[in-house]
């Protein structure tokens, strides 16, 4: 006896859903996805844009300004919170730094 394996489209409405869960919409949104994905998909394109600007704005931020040496002004903070604001820098960077080889031709490969 042979089973004959059929989803009945389910793989198809899980990727409308995650979709629309990643857009933060109401699940009444999904037929509306899946008729016309275009303005969703520019939605989703405008919110990429402006992660992607926060993320290089924090970048700059991070940055000491026109090269100069820090004034000589001393602020106190608690280890924990300095440790958080490092470690926040450290993700902020490796998220360039992958958004960079993302953004890099990839060699061509065999064809």
């Amino acid at each position: 006896m042979k089973i004959i394996e059929h989803d009945f489209g389910k793989k198809a409405r899980q990727v409308v859903r995650d979709f629309r869960e990643r857009l933060s919409l109401e699940p009444s949104h999904e037929s509306n996805i899946q008729a016309n994905p275009l303005p969703y998909l520019e939605r989703a394109a405008e919110r990429i844009f402006r992660l992607e600007e926060a993320l290089f704005e924090a970048v700059k931020a991070v940055a000491p300004p026109d090269g100069t040496a820090p004034c000589g002004e001393t602020v106190q903070v608690d280890k924990a919170e300095y440790q958080r604001l490092l470690r926040c820098r450290d993700i902020v960077e490796q998220a360039l730094a992958e958004y960079a080889s993302d953004e890099s031709p990839s060699p061509p490969g065999p064809a």
